[in-house]
């Protein structure tokens, strides 16, 4: 691997969603991430295993860390890493024996990185949760969905990974910086309800400055203004507008034979449905490609709503390589870029304990110890 954070060492105790994500960061950024399995003791209905790219860019080891040797196996390779990540509840770390406090006392530099929907304080702390019951507590579902339905999840974007999994791994590096300077770790509580409500800084601006109000589907944001919305086409498909800008909402009406005047209605929020009704005529009279090429070229902030399917054929996608293709679909790419320390291309899924005993020597793990743990059933390895 190569990426800015090559020779940095992560154990990540592996988990789903936005742990798993933020290790895949990492990952992809040229970090060694050793990830530790749970221990499959028989057949599993685990269909997304082949196909996951939360996955990539880490060997594994299947571990029984509710055994005292697999717990040590851990804690003895956190003393040589940089990170630890786990995604457990509150409290079940610290009952396995792998909390901050004996890991830390071994290794005074490790960041011991934790990710919860709730937090680890709080009266939710110990409660089970998903994306959609974070993004429901911070108003962000609230806000999203038509006016006239319930609120529509955004997919598990903003808890799982943008408010989850993004914050982790910022935290995660914020965390590997201050101990280069210091030579102390520290623990790195992400929150999803911290995250998706950092990502409603811009929401809470507006609902602070007195122009963003409660009622779904009326702000400029959430699809009741008529120049930041998605119209439907001749053929059924869409065409997101994006006209926020006077000048780009001018050129847009000019573009669809409207008057001028149109943009000084939007000043009324209770204008707002005639004047959507007026440009949703106009888009219904040519197909979503039709449109594409209407606007080629022209600053009106109009694109084509595509599909995932179709997303990797775009011209803008397929310049910058945004999707790379996989034996029966396409991951994205690692991101940023980086003009000196260039991250190596994605790699693909890794089953549970594939390169396990590989990663295990490369870790200073005595071949004997790791024969001894396979044959009690503590460790399991694909190599």
């Amino acid at each position: 691997m190569s990426g800015p954070l090559k020779g940095v060492r992560v154990v990540e105790l592996a988990g789903i969603g936005p742990a798993p994500f933020a290790c895949m960061m990492l990952a992809d950024m040229g970090a060694d991430v050793l990830r530790l399995d749970r221990l499959r003791t028989g057949p599993e209905d685990d269909w997304w295993l082949a196909e996951d790219i939360l996955s990539r860019g880490r060997r594994s080891v299947e571990v029984d860390l509710k055994d005292p040797a697999g717990a040590e196996l851990v804690a003895g390779l956190c003393e040589t890493a940089d990170v630890l990540v786990e995604g457990f509840r509150p409290g079940v770390a610290e009952r396995l024996g792998l909390g901050p406090e004996p890991l830390r006392a071994r290794n005074p530099r490790l960041v011991y990185g934790r990710m919860t929907g709730w937090g680890q304080d709080g009266p939710l702390a110990d409660r089970a949760g998903h994306d959609i019951n974070y993004t429901a507590l911070t108003g962000a579902l609230h806000a999203i969905g038509p006016a006239d339905g319930p609120p529509v999840p955004p997919l598990n974007l903003l808890g799982d990974f943008g408010g989850g999994g993004l914050l982790l791994a910022f935290g995660l590096v914020s965390g590997l910086f201050e101990a280069r300077r210091s030579g102390h770790g520290q623990v790195v509580d992400a929150a999803m309800i911290d995250g998706v409500s950092l990502l409603m800084a811009w929401p809470f601006t507006l609902r602070n400055a007195g122009r963003w109000n409660d009622a779904r589907g009326s702000n400029l944001l959430d699809g009741g203004a008529p120049n930041y919305t998605a119209y439907e086409t001749a053929d059924g498909a869409h065409v997101a507008v994006g006209a926020m800008e006077p000048k780009f909402l001018l050129r847009l009406l000019s573009r669809l034979g409207l008057p001028a005047e149109l943009a000084g209605a939007l000043d009324d929020p209770a204008e707002w449905p005639a004047v959507r009704d007026r440009i949703a005529g106009v888009f219904r009279t040519r197909t979503r490609a039709q449109w594409e090429g209407f606007f080629a070229g022209d600053d009106v902030c109009a694109t084509p709503v595509l599909s995932m399917g179709e997303a990797a054929g775009h011209p803008q996608l397929r310049a910058r390589e945004v999707l790379h293709p996989t034996a029966h679909g396409y991951q994205p790419a690692p991101a940023p870029r980086f003009s000196r320390t260039a991250p190596s291309a994605p790699g693909g899924p890794t089953l549970p304990g594939s390169g396990g005993a590989a990663a295990l020597a490369d870790w200073g793990v005595p071949e004997s110890r790791v024969s001894g743990l396979r044959d009690r059933g503590v460790v399991r390895t694909r190599d």
